[in-house]
């Protein structure tokens, strides 16, 4: 017998171009209202390391040229 192995997506990288982002994670799907299929608004601040990541739905924003670049 075989173990089955869940497939599954890894978190969306969005690449940002100012360090403060906001993330409902409906943010991207066609014909979506804001946050129906997604969570709470949440603002984040990308900090020195060059990257954050939404405490809701794990999605990375990434600053372009930032550290993680």
């Amino acid at each position: 017998m075989i173990d089955a192995v869940p497939m599954t997506q890894p978190p969306e990288t969005i690449t940002a171009t100012s360090p403060r982002v906001m993330c409902d994670g409906a943010s991207g799907i066609r014909g979506a209202a804001p946050s129906a299929l997604g969570h709470p608004r949440v603002w984040l601040e990308i900090d020195g390391r060059g990257h954050v990541d939404c405490p809701y739905c794990d999605r990375r924003f990434e600053l372009a040229g930032g550290a993680a670049h």
